[in-house]
């Protein structure tokens, strides 16, 4: 069985507040980095540009996907926002109830079911954990059972292409932003998973296949972009009632 190496660098960041040895993550193609895990307990001022953009235009009650140690979680708690915090790793969820978010959800955004939201916020690549374009296209079906009538979806991405020149390796067959990862810490490995990178047009192309409105609202000079999505009224009407409640943990 897989450890959740991920949470244990987590917690012990959290614990000490630094690590003896670093969070590595393994790539399929052919890198190995470094993850900075202080990221994940950034403060107000450490937050760049894109993200409180994102921040600013959250609305009504709130679900913070993937979301990590809680720093936007926290965030919004503080601003008076209603926010449900879902992580799928365990420990991550008991560091957020550490350190004050108020409504965690341990869960897989995929089986989540029960209260509706009027934002889906998914930040730091949230969205990649949809995988694959075929993932992607089951996210934002599965978005919109959890969205009320006037609900948005906000996420950023990149495009990646530049790496295929920058390592020198071909693109494969499959989309060049499905990405396989390894997490390592500590000499041990996590389980693989798959990580979505979306370009602009692809996105777009999608989303509008799909029923969905979309704005981009900010890149920066890395390729990386802010979008906000919202079901066209007629599709968004069509999606049925939710009745199960989900598990919130506080």
């Amino acid at each position: 069985m897989n450890r959740d190496v991920y949470g244990e660098a987590l917690y012990d960041f959290h614990e000490l507040g630094q690590l003896a040895e670093p969070l590595l993550l393994h790539s399929s193609y052919g890198d190995i980095e470094e993850m900075p895990v202080e990221v994940f307990y950034r403060q107000e001022e450490d937050i760049p540009e894109l993200e409180f953009i994102a921040l600013s235009l959250c609305d009504g009650k709130v679900l913070d996907v993937g979301a990590g140690a809680g720093v936007h979680a926290l965030y919004l708690q503080e601003k008076g926002f209603e926010v449900d915090a879902l992580e799928i790793s365990e420990i991550a969820c008991n560091i957020m109830r550490k350190r004050g978010v108020q409504h965690v959800i341990h869960a897989d955004f995929f089986k989540l079911e029960g209260p509706r939201y009027d934002t889906l916020l998914f930040l730091m690549n949230g969205i990649g954990i949809a995988g694959t374009i075929d993932g992607f296209k089951k996210l934002l079906e599965h978005a919109k059972t959890l969205m009320t009538d006037r609900g948005q979806l906000i996420f950023d991405s990149s495009d990646i292409s530049y790496l295929y020149d920058e390592y020198r390796i071909n693109r494969p067959e499959h989309y060049f932003g499905e990405i396989n990862f390894q997490y390592e810490y500590k000499g041990q490995m996590g389980q693989p998973f798959k990580w979505l990178y979306i370009d602009q047009q692809t996105l777009i192309k999608i989303a509008h296949e799909l029923g969905w409105v979309v704005q981009i609202l900010y890149e920066d000079d890395n390729d990386q972009y802010l979008v906000r999505m919202e079901p066209k009224k007629e599709d968004h009407e069509l999606a049925g009632p939710i009745d199960d409640q989900a598990e919130i943990d506080s």
